[in-house]
Order: C-alpha cells, then sequence, then structure tokens
C-alpha cells in the first residue's frame, strides 16, 4: 500500500480515504490533493512515485505540467487588468494589439476571446516544429490569419490560441510576460508554487508525465474518426509538436511561456490561488482583485450542448470553465463541480478551481494522465468528497451540476 503523506482535517476524511483508493485501485503513480476552506488549508496530501525510471518519490514540493489547468492562472492575470482599469473586455482586442485587427478580425472583442467565441480555435497555417517554443511566431502568425466561424455565433475550445490572445494582451498593456506577471503579482505576494515559464534552477522538482493511451470511444475522437477532414485535425496536429510526450517533459517547454498549456504547479499552489477567488478576492490580507470582479469570472458567457470542438456539452466563462459534460459519457468526459465553481481542468485529469458557494479552492495534480478532456475517476472522486465534507451533495438543489 503507498503511504499517504500531508495533512488532512478530520472533516475531510472521506478526501484522505479517495486519495489512496487512487492508488490502491486506480492506477495513479504520483499525485497530490491540495483544498482551502474559507482561505484555510484543510488538506494538503501527496504520495506516490514522480519518476518511474529512477523510482524518485513525489514529495512535498513536487510540480508537474497541469496543461489547461494553467488557464486558470492566465485567466487570473486578466481579470486582475480589468480590475485596475487597464482592459475593457468589451473591447476589441485590436484596441490593445493592433496587428490582430488583420483578416477581419477588427471586431473580435476580448470577451469573445475569453469565452471561446473568436473562431480561432487552431492555426490554420502549418506551424514548424517546437513553433511553441517561439512566441513572436506563434503570435504573428495568429495575427495574421481569419476566423473559421464568423465570432460570437458559436463556441469552441480554443485549446492553445486563447493563451496567446492572454499572454499577447498582457505584454501589450504591462510591459511584462504573462509569466513574470504571475510570479510578481500573483505566485510571490501568495507564495503559491504556480508558473507560467519555469527558471532552471526549479527543473529538479518537476515529475515526468506519463501519457495516457488513446481513447477512439471519446466524443472528440469519435468525431476525428468518422470525419478525417473534420478541422479538429488541424487542432490536434498542427500545434508545433507541443503533445508529444518527449516535447511535453522537456526543459524547454517547461521554461516556455505558454499561458494556455505550459503551467507548472503543485496542488498546493492551485489551491492557495483559487483560495483568494473562492472568497472575496483576497487571502491572508492579500487581495488579487476587487469582489465586484468575482462575478464576471462565474457567470457563464457561452454554452452548448455541443461544443465545436470538444464534441461535449461545455460551458465558460470570461476565461475560466464550469461543470462540462455528464458523468454518463464516462471517463474523462466530464468535469462535474458546484454551480458557482469555477477554473479550469488541464490534460489527463488535474484541475484548479474555486467554488464561493461551498467555501472550497481546490487544487489536484498527477503525473499518469487519463484519458478524454475532463476528469477521470480520480480527479471527479476527490471533488465529490470534498463537496460531501461540506455539506453538499448531488441531491442538494443549487449546488450541484450533474
Amino acid at each position: 500500500m503507498v503511504t499517504i503523506n500531508g495533512f488532512c482535517d478530520e472533516r475531510f476524511r472521506a478526501v484522505r480515504e479517495e486519495f489512496q483508493r487512487n492508488f490502491d485501485e486506480r492506477e495513479e503513480v504520483g499525485a497530490a490533493i491540495a483544498i482551502h476552506l474559507d482561505g484555510k488549508p484543510v488538506v494538503d496530501l501527496w504520495a506516490g512515485v514522480a519518476d518511474r525510471e529512477t523510482g524518485r518519490p513525489w514529495t512535498e514540493d513536487t510540480m508537474v505540467v497541469v496543461f489547461s489547468s494553467t488557464k486558470g492562472l492566465a485567466a487570473l492575470c486578466i481579470h486582475m487588468l480589468i480590475d485596475r482599469g487597464l482592459l475593457d473586455v468589451e473591447a476589441p482586442v485590436a484596441r490593445y494589439w493592433p496587428e490582430f485587427a488583420a483578416a477581419g478580425k477588427q471586431d473580435i472583442t476580448v470577451a469573445q476571446v475569453l469565452s471561446h467565441q473568436a473562431g480561432l480555435p487552431y492555426w490554420q497555417q502549418d506551424l514548424p516544429r517546437d513553433a511553441m517554443l517561439d512566441w513572436d511566431l506563434i503570435a504573428g502568425r495568429l495575427a495574421a490569419e481569419a476566423p473559421i466561424w464568423e465570432p460570437g455565433t458559436t463556441h469552441g475550445y480554443h485549446g492553445l490560441t486563447i493563451g496567446v490572445i492572454e499572454g499577447e494582451l498582457v505584454r501589450r498593456i504591462t510591459g511584462r510576460s504573462i509569466g513574470r506577471f504571475l510570479r510578481e503579482e500573483v505566485a510571490e505576494p501568495l507564495g503559491a508554487d504556480v508558473w507560467i515559464g519555469l527558471p532552471e534552477t526549479q527543473e529538479h522538482r518537476v515529475a515526468p508525465l506519463i501519457f495516457a493511451d488513446f481513447n477512439p470511444r471519446s466524443p472528440m475522437a469519435a468525431k476525428l474518426l468518422s470525419e478525417p477532414d473534420w478541422h479538429g485535425w488541424k487542432l490536434i496536429n498542427n500545434g508545433g509538436g507541443h503533445v508529444s510526450l518527449e516535447t511535453a517533459n522537456s526543459p524547454a517547454y517547461h521554461a516556455a511561456e505558454l499561458p494556455a498549456v505550459g503551467g507548472i504547479a503543485n496542488a498546493r499552489g492551485l489551491a492557495r490561488t483559487y483560495a483568494a477567488l473562492s472568497r472575496d478576492g483576497s487571502v491572508d490580507g492579500i487581495r488579487l482583485v476587487g469582489p465586484d470582479a468575482l462575478p464576471a469570472m462565474r457567470t457563464v458567457r457561452s454554452a452548448s450542448s455541443c461544443d465545436h470542438i470538444l464534441r461535449l456539452p461545455t460551458s465558460f466563462t470570461l476565461g475560466f470553465s464550469k461543470s462540462w459534460g455528464s458523468r454518463s459519457l464516462g471517463q474523462g468526459e466530464h468535469v462535474i463541480l458546484g454551480e458557482q465553481a469555477f477554473g479550469t481542468p488541464g490534460m489527463g485529469g488535474s484541475i484548479g478551481f474555486a467554488d464561493g458557494q461551498a467555501g472550497l479552492s481546490f487544487g489536484y495534480v498527477m503525473n499518469r494522465h487519463g484519458t478524454g478532456v475532463g476528469l477521470n475517476d480520480r480527479g471527479q472522486s476527490l471533488v465529490d468528497a470534498a463537496y460531501r465534507a461540506v455539506g453538499f451533495s448531488g441531491s442538494t438543489p443549487g449546488f450541484w451540476v450533474r
């Protein structure tokens, strides 16, 4: 039996039990779970092996690439600029990034980008290998392209491109890269282990990823296999090789500032960051945003029963995700959170989120990926147990999204 390290408030005993089951029954390799209640840590657990090849154990300070869980960190940076009056979410992106107006994009708003409605879910022109390591290249290419649907008419997951636009907005407005902004304005004040762009001095703490096998039964895979010319292939195959295991586990990828997919964190860092957003925008006297900023983070701006890209029911706020799919879709094809919760899941099953109604902030990271684009039974079981611990359940009206 794997030894579970850390601490767990007695009220959250069921979370610890599910975390143990993940290793005993659900093939977890190395992972961590952290939960704050009303801004205070109540769960901070870690266990397993960080590197299967060397046997290096997962320790208190182990971190991992969290892929799209990074999107919540990037969205927070954007909302901090909105809260400071430096960014108008209803303004065209081109107001801040003039080159973005090319090819008919002059009217695309920041809000349309943040809610995945901009019609720019991928690069149409082929990108060279390792393009994601060249910010000026990917930003310039995106600025030159036309949308593939009329902006605002539908939504589809902008898996990589949303981060480029967010990063360029932060750079144009503040003169700082989004990774530097995150460190200086969020991570360092909070003491949170969250990074967009990892320095070499921290590389030794990163756990190598273990990718899941392709799942042909997932809704997106079924679409890809039934329609080989569908544009979803472009999304998957035109990312400069970023989804290869070799690239994702490389120091160069870790150092690159990729606001949609390249963040590195541990569970404690995610829970600490979202703790402020589960309250009034502040925690322990450190304010990230004012209370008036929070409704835009948790209020749905786009939703449909079939995301144009993911082929699942999805819903998005300005930069954050809400619940996705349903349990009936199976492993990796849903994210079931409280009605007021907002955050972002990451490929393979990681997640960070805040729920002010439940008073929770939550972080879960792992090195062995599950299939699909949402949570699998490891992460979802921890989320479910956390809600039960604070008295919310699937049968509680108004608190739980099925």
